[in-house]
């Protein structure tokens, strides 16, 4: 992976960016908006498509160069105004080099007609990392995710269907990487049949090379000091060019579903929370069980959690869907209180022995000061408040959330229908339907069941066999002191310290793979006491922890929910009888996989597994499963994706010759 570098911009008399190294204009020095509006939404008929948008439907643009987000926000702007309340408008951009955010300010201060929406943009626009990034606009009407990085790294990985391309990379002769036939041929696997596409450029070779990758190119005349530009439609994969490799059935999309758009989500904790807010987002009624009394009372309950990112410097899946999925969970904060319900006061991982210092220098090595920035002992120590022995990473967009305010926030949709009090024992489906029953009792039905119900989900016979283990983890919480008001920032060692919430700060957690008893225990009060004299014996002076009593302590415990590769659990379920009947070739040669179509459990769909990651994973996996379900572009690279599926296990099992998981 590599670190973003923002865009180096410079500013000419009028106020207007310029790109420093592609020496070019992000738009023209004439009319940008009447240029983007000509070439882009005229030429792609978008005001006729979106009014054409029926209630549930939607309309999927791709970019190649988001710059300064001008395209994008007139094409907002057209779609608010024609498209009727139910459609949505998803938009997929590819940027290597974003814009600040301080920069990206100042340039759309240069257009006041959108002003309603660049705000809506500027808020959003926290945390804009490397891979996918997703952007929840407009209450979920309006979804923006940006590909940040190299084109022909990021559109090789996206899993999505474009109908209407723009192509607005800097010109060719400044940026030619741009402009390759390897580039036409991802935007040619991505279109959706009938696909429109314009760009600016009339160059001939640009256009030759198009027309190649199966689209029909034509000049059409041009706009301001353009005389001509480029506009085409998609005809169809190009007969003499080999077909794009084919993926694997077990990962490939479920068929969509038709009718009743109804989902039961059982679970009340933050996978099924925000699996529900996904699905209410696109027009679902959900019914969300919760087996207690509230939402959030067993794992997401803790008081305080930490938002931070735990990477790894070689851009693993499990590296990938975090980096994502912190940026999501990020901007979803900006709709919460701060300093009740979150703090972005900073994460500080310290570099507690020799391991965990070679480590953070090749982080601090792969990823941009943004992210982590490293710290030296006394530049730690300046930054956490208290007195520390060691440095470490520092990650100044974490912080701590308290997660059932992020639940209850996620839940509130008019279209969720929380039923608290209901554990359903027992799934049948019924003409189509999914009933969930306690006893004789029918407690609600939908044409589609999500299990978010962390290692609960097991007690299914179709999900029994997913590996999945639970982990007990409890904290303590201890009362602020006047001392302790110091610390500035989440320290972590082994276990976490929290700036206090509400005049009482979070300590811990323990980690316990045998109990299956959450009543907290005194010797895990005494061991997270010992995690924070690791952490800061300064602050655990502040915090008069050698006089506390640990028997008079108060605090929760929980069970984490985890697989054995670490990865969540996310995605459609197979039938695993008919699966290993489909695949078993697999037993006797790997290489050569069946082209069976996966034999899939009508409406059923995993989200658990997140282990002590929820806070930064949870959100994003219920945007990837709300894709799944509604056949959109997926929020994360197709890998990462096919990393988290839920019939990864089955065919590791199958490859493996055994039964299991």
């Amino acid at each position: 992976m590599n670190p973003v570098t923002h865009a180096q911009i410079d500013w000419d008399d009028q106020g207007r960016p310029h790109s420093r190294v592609f020496d070019d204009v992000y738009f023209s020095d004439q009319s940008g908006l009447e240029e983007t509006r000509y070439v882009f939404l005229e030429q792609n008929r978008l005001q006729a498509r979106f009014a054409a948008l029926p209630a549930g439907g939607r309309l999927v643009i791709g970019e190649t160069g988001f710059g300064t987000g001008l395209n994008f926000l007139c094409a907002w702007q057209l779609f608010e105004q024609h498209a009727v309340a139910g459609a949505r408008l998803h938009f997929v951009s590819v940027e290597k080099y974003p814009l600040s955010h301080a920069d990206l300010q100042r340039a759309l201060l240069l257009w006041p007609e959108l002003q309603p929406f660049a705000a809506q943009l500027l808020a959003q626009y926290i945390a804009i990392h490397p891979g996918f990034q997703r952007l929840v606009l407009d209450n979920g009407r309006v979804t923006l995710t940006l590909l940040i990085g190299d084109a022909l790294e990021q559109l090789p990985q996206l899993d999505a269907q474009i109908d209407a391309w723009f192509l607005d990379g800097f010109a060719p002769a400044k940026n030619p990487d741009m402009w390759t036939a390897e580039l036409f041929a991802e935007l040619a696997r991505l279109a959706a049949p009938g696909s429109t596409i314009s760009t600016f450029t009339s160059t001939g070779w640009v256009r030759r090379l198009i027309n190649a990758a199966g689209f029909k190119m034509k000049r059409t005349p041009g706009i301001g000091h353009k005389w001509e530009i480029l506009r085409g439609e998609f005809l169809g994969w190009p007969a003499e060019t080999p077909l794009p490799a084919a993926g694997k059935p077990w990962f490939a999309r479920p068929a969509p579903l038709h009718g009743e758009r109804s989902a039961l989500v059982i679970g009340g904790g933050l996978a099924g929370c925000t699996t529900a807010a996904s699905l209410a987002a696109r027009g679902w009624n959900v019914s969300l069980l919760e087996r207690h009394a509230r939402l959030a009372e067993e794992a997401s309950g803790n008081p305080q959690g930490v938002l931070y990112l735990k990477l790894s410097a070689h851009g693993t899946a499990l590296s990938q869907l975090i980096l994502s999925g912190f940026g999501h969970t990020r901007r979803l904060l900006e709709h919460l209180h701060r300093g009740v319900d979150w703090d972005g006061c900073g994460v500080l991982q310290l570099a507690f022995n020799a391991k965990e210092a070679e480590r953070q220098a090749q982080l601090a090595a792969a990823f941009a000061p943004g992210l982590l920035q490293p710290l030296d002992q006394a530049q730690a120590q300046a930054r956490a408040g208290v007195a520390l022995e060691h440095g470490g990473l520092f990650f100044p967009e974490g912080g701590w959330v308290h997660p059932p305010a992020l639940c209850e926030w996620q839940a509130r949709h008019p279209l969720i229908n929380v039923l608290t009090h209901h554990e359903a024992l027992e799934l049948q489906r019924v003409d189509g339907q999914w009933q969930a029953l306690a006893g004789d009792t029918l407690l609600a039905s939908a044409t589609v069941v999500v299990l978010a119900g962390a290692a609960e989900i097991k007690r299914f016979p179709f999900s029994a066999e997913l590996p999945l283990k639970r982990i007990r983890g409890q904290i303590t919480r201890l009362a602020q002191t006047p001392d302790s008001q110091a610390l500035a920032t989440v320290v972590c060692a082994e276990g976490y310290v929290a700036p206090a919430r509400l005049s009482e700060h979070t300590l811990g957690a323990s980690f316990d793979f045998k109990s299956d008893d959450l009543t907290p225990t005194v010797a895990e009060h005494v061991g997270n006491l010992e995690m924070l004299q690791e952490i800061s014996v300064d602050l655990a002076h502040r915090l008069n922890a050698d006089t506390l009593a640990a028997d008079q302590l108060e605090g929760r415990a929980g069970f984490r929910c985890t697989s054995p590769d670490y990865l969540p659990i996310i995605g459609p379920l197979a039938d695993r009888a008919l699966f290993d009947q489909a695949y078993a070739a697999l037993r006797k040669d790997a290489r050569q996989p069946p082209e069976a179509e996966c034999p899939w459990l009508d409406g059923v769909y995993i989200n658990s597994g997140h282990g002590s990651r929820g806070l930064v994973t949870a959100p994003l996996c219920a945007e990837l499963l709300a894709a799944w379900l509604d056949d959109e572009p997926l929020p994360l690279p197709r890998s990462v994706a096919d990393a988290c599926h839920p019939n990864r296990f089955a065919v590791r099992a199958l490859i493996r010759g055994t039964g299991g998981s």
